[in-house]
């Protein structure tokens, strides 16, 4: 690769059919049309189509995440002036019916790899074979982007006199073996699913680190976390859980640290109105169509879910359009 930004690039490529069907779901649903009427709240567009109130906010902010709505401080929604030109069907120049069109064509077009490689009719390995390939090269994916990334984070965190770290969904260390090099006193407790503690000791290994972390296998939906930390990582975790679920989550994280602990959080965070960051907005539509209640969340929300935990002094540690914003609380 010729710089650091070439695996981004891809990334953002192989991404861009998000941002498509936010746009052919809206015309599905004729959201254009409706908001041509005049503004509306969400819960009056959901009335009107019987629609999913979650999975349509979700929508409707990613919609004005990308401009083609506007979204008003009343929580109200309304639609662009362009949009209403060619996007509403009460349009004399309208391209509706075309956009319309390409839903048909998604439909064809996500047939292209059966067209040239066709489907076998018996499988030559085992879904557990290649379920496993599958999770270490995603796991070794997410390594090679999450390098530079855990390098600035762990400048902006600053270790300070943090002793035990323990990395909740820690994937192959990638943020552990960050700390321990910018902490030399530090050990580390990385926390994973079973199929990737393998994955994990592989690499700390490859490091040099893995004297220096306790690997624990476990399921933070499930399973209490290890105690005896005074820093807790949780990256890129909490928009797969609902509201709920990252109440219960932070109580365990509570309970892992030592009074005077602190837990980092790195994730979006969302303005008030959930439109920016923009990625922030099209990744809530990720998790409404990937898990069972998981989103982006305000500043608000999760400052709300860890002092529920028992945390206090918690505050943005920094800012980010992509999802490297920075949350910091402390167990008292």
């Amino acid at each position: 690769m010729k710089d650091d930004r070439q695996p981004e690039a891809i990334l953002k490529l192989a991404r861009q059919f998000m941002e498509s069907r936010i746009l052919l779901t809206a015309a599905e649903l004729n959201l254009f049309t409706l908001l041509d009427d005049g503004p509306s709240t969400a819960e009056g567009l959901a009335g009107r189509l019987h629609a999913d109130l979650r999975g349509l906010t979700i929508l409707l902010d990613a919609l004005a995440a990308m401009d083609l709505i506007i979204k008003q401080e009343d929580n109200t929604y309304l639609t662009t002036v362009d949009a209403a030109a060619f996007l509403s069907d009460k349009s004399p120049r309208s391209v509706l019916p075309m956009v319309l069109h390409a839903v048909h064509l998604w439909e064809s077009w996500s047939g292209l790899t059966d067209k040239i490689r066709p489907a076998q009719s018996m499988e030559t390995e085992s879904s557990v074979a290649r379920n496993a390939d599958e999770l270490q090269a995603f796991i070794g994916a997410m390594h090679v982007i999450g390098v530079p990334l855990a390098q600035k984070i762990v400048t902006a965190v600053g270790p300070g006199k943090a002793k035990n770290l323990i990395d909740i969904g820690g994937a192959s260390g990638t943020y552990a073996i960050a700390f321990l090099r910018a902490a030399p006193e530090m050990t580390a407790t990385l926390f994973d699913r079973p199929a990737v503690i393998p994955i994990a000791r592989e690499r700390l290994a490859e490091s040099g680190m893995l004297s220096r972390v306790r690997l624990v296998a476990g399921d933070f939906y499930r399973d209490e976390l290890p105690g005896g930390h005074d820093l807790a990582m949780l990256s890129a975790i909490i928009h797969q859980n609902s509201p709920a679920q990252n109440v219960e989550l932070f109580q365990k994280v509570h309970r892992a640290l030592v009074s005077g602990g602190r837990v980092i959080i790195r994730d979006h965070v969302m303005d008030p109105l959930r439109t920016r960051p923009k990625a922030g907005a099209i990744f809530a539509v990720n998790m409404l169509v990937n898990t069972k209640g998981g989103s982006t969340y305000t500043f608000a929300e999760m400052r709300k879910g860890l002092e529920e935990a028992g945390f206090i002094k918690v505050r943005m540690l920094g800012v980010g359009e992509q999802m490297d914003a920075l949350v910091e609380a402390f167990k008292p």
